[in-house]
């Protein structure tokens, strides 16, 4: 078997990244727990290890390079 392509690879983790970023705006902008509930389902089909806690805690600043 071949190894994976690296661009495929960064593609798989860009998006990954950008689902997260967007369920964790509208989890805060939601306003019930069904509806909180429901975002957290998702959220445990694009990335298993993230827990609720990290999820709800906003993200550091990130450095300008």
């Amino acid at each position: 078997m071949s190894t994976p392509s690296r661009r495929s690879e960064i593609r798989r983790r860009r998006t990954r990244t950008e689902k997260i970023s967007q369920r964790r705006k509208r989890y805060a902008a939601a306003k019930t727990d069904p509806e909180r509930i429901k975002l957290v389902d998702k959220l445990k089909k694009v990335s298993l290890g993230l827990t609720v806690e990290h999820f709800a805690k906003p993200l550091p600043a990130r450095k300008a390079r």
